[in-house]
Order: structure tokens, then C-alpha cells, then sequence
């Protein structure tokens, strides 16, 4: 019997959860969910906070990249989602794929499992910006549409400080069209 379960398992068939059994069929992919909700505006300004920081390094490490198809995917995801947005469509899951682009010019799959994992939370984030924020929608878009472009020119160019600044702003710009310019500049003190 041990023999068959090992055999099994090897083979795809069954799969083993420690502690708890084994089962047929596939393992469940991997719960994209780990960070958890946001459930507070503490929680989403602590997340936004968070991904300045690593998306800037994600940007400034994309900058260094030298395979041109990895550069021309953020070009192209970023056309994109303006299209998108001049359509009048939500454009949250074309924003989202023009910054796993740049994790994926990083280099670095860490960069990119975690802006996997972290979906959810950015869609969430996004809906709330946009739903939240006194701005117009035209001058929200026309902001992201050029911080958006900052990124990709600096990216383009080869400067990682001026990606990592640019990603910075933009991810920085979220926060004050949530939650006002004071509130967006308390943590840069």
C-alpha cells in the first residue's frame, strides 16, 4: 500500500497535505491570498506604503533589464490600459498587468510571486482610490496615464533611480488621491 500511495503521488495522481492526508486529483494552486484583506484605512495605507517600496526596486531593477521584449511589454501594457481607460472601461486588471510587466523585467521572481499574491489587495485598493477620491475621473486618469508613462520613459532610458522615483510617485499619487496630500507625506518625514 505504501509502495501504490508513493507511487501515486510521483506520478501527480495523489497529493499529501502534512497533517492532514492524502487526496486524489491535483493540489490546489497556491492561495494568492496570504497577506489577507484589508480591513482597515490603516491596513490600506500601510499596503500602498509597502508598495512603494517594493515596487520601486521593482522598477529601478527593470530599468537595468536588457532584453528588449521584456522592456517593449511594459510599453505595450501601458498603451493598454490607456486604451482602456479612453474607452471608459475600468481599467484595474490592465493597470495590474502593466506593473507585474515591470516585476517581470526585474529579473527577480520573488518581485513577481509577490505582486501575484498581492492581487487581490491591489484591485481592492484600486476600486477604493477611484471610488473614494475627489478627484474628477478625467484628472485621475490623465495623472495615471502620465505617471504611467514617466515610469515606462524612465524604465526605456536605463535609470533605475529615476524608475524607482517615478513608481514611487505614482503608487505616492494614489495615496493622496485617497487620502488628501497631508496624508500621503506624513510617512516621508
Amino acid at each position: 500500500m505504501r509502495q501504490a500511495l508513493a507511487r501515486a503521488r510521483t506520478e501527480g495522481r495523489v497529493y499529501a497535505r502534512h497533517g492532514v492526508g492524502n487526496f486524489v486529483g491535483e493540489p490546489p494552486p497556491l492561495e494568492k491570498t496570504m497577506f489577507g484583506a484589508l480591513h482597515s484605512i490603516p491596513d490600506v495605507r500601510a499596503f500602498l506604503d509597502f508598495r512603494c517600496l517594493l515596487e520601486g526596486e521593482s522598477a529601478a531593477r527593470a530599468a537595468r533589464c536588457k532584453d528588449p521584449e521584456l522592456r517593449a511589454a511594459i510599453a505595450a501594457k501601458r498603451r493598454q490600459q490607456e486604451a482602456a481607460m479612453a474607452s471608459g472601461e475600468p481599467s484595474i486588471e490592465e493597470d495590474i498587468e502593466f506593473h507585474r510587466a515591470i516585476a517581470l523585467a526585474s529579473g527577480n521572481r520573488f518581485f513577481v510571486m509577490t505582486m501575484a499574491a498581492l492581487e487581490e489587495q491591489t484591485r481592492f485598493a484600486v476600486k477604493l482610490i477611484r471610488e473614494l477620491s475627489p478627484q474628477p475621473q478625467h484628472t485621475r486618469w490623465r495623472d495615471i496615464r502620465e505617471e504611467h508613462r514617466r515610469i515606462d520613459a524612465a524604465i526605456a532610458k536605463g535609470d533605475p533611480s529615476a524608475a524607482r522615483q517615478a513608481m514611487t510617485d505614482h503608487l505616492r499619487g494614489g495615496m493622496t488621491r485617497l487620502f488628501g496630500r497631508e496624508s500621503s507625506d506624513e510617512h516621508e518625514a
